[in-house]
């Protein structure tokens, strides 16, 4: 969780080719879409890409427990859309899993816009986001070592590779603890040299004031 005396991520972030903001329950039928038209390209990277598909009933309920989240400052999952919001790109967020001080930003992209660069976008914004808005210390970016294009994005970014964990992901079937990652960070002392420093958006808040 973000400290509660620094700033929470923003709602909506938008960026030059995408929106990525909050999920809402009304998202449900476009985020079926995204992923139903990904299922394979999702199912060898992402443990719950397993359970897929399921019925728009289910995402509803998924997508509220992620707003519900992010309003009570738990975890903060956002879905990337096109600049006009008719169309689910992907997924991202700022995960609370790593502990104080620090945020992991997680990722996936529909089929056919893989290679486009977007979610090096939104990843972009997103760093800046938790050093600029959160006041993190650290930023990680945890991926399969097999994950080729997953893996440049960090890089691209100016995160350092720390290594690979052992063991420490859920293989494809959802049994945990059973793949490697590789993992990336980014501390706040090496941040104004980064890219992502240098990433344009705007920000706005639950209220939709500009936060940045």
């Amino acid at each position: 969780m973000c400290d509660p005396a620094r700033r929470v991520p923003p709602y909506r972030i938008i960026t030059e080719r995408l929106v990525v903001r909050c999920w809402n329950p009304e998202d449900a039928a476009a985020l079926k879409e995204a992923v139903d038209a990904s299922l394979e390209h999702l199912r060898r990277w992402m443990p719950w890409a397993q359970h897929e598909p399921e019925p728009v009933g289910l995402k509803v309920q998924r997508l509220r427990q992620f707003r519900g989240n992010f309003d009570l400052g738990l975890d903060f999952v956002y879905g990337i859309l096109d600049r006009d919001e008719t169309r689910v790109v992907g997924g991202t967020g700022l995960h609370t899993r790593p502990g104080a001080g620090a945020l992991e930003i997680g990722y996936w992209v529909r089929a056919d816009s893989e290679g486009t660069g977007l979610i090096t976008e939104a990843a972009s914004a997103l760093v800046r986001v938790a050093f600029e808005l959160c006041g993190v210390d650290r930023v990680e970016i945890q991926c399969d070592p097999e994950n080729v294009r997953s893996a440049a994005i960090p890089r691209r970014l100016g995160f350092s590779e720390e290594g690979v964990l052992r063991c420490r992901q859920p293989d494809r079937d959802g049994t945990p603890n059973r793949r490697d990652a590789k993992v990336f960070s980014l501390l706040a002392s090496e941040y104004a040299g980064s890219p992502s420093a240098r990433a344009e958006f705007t920000a706005y808040d639950a209220a939709g004031e500009r936060v940045l």
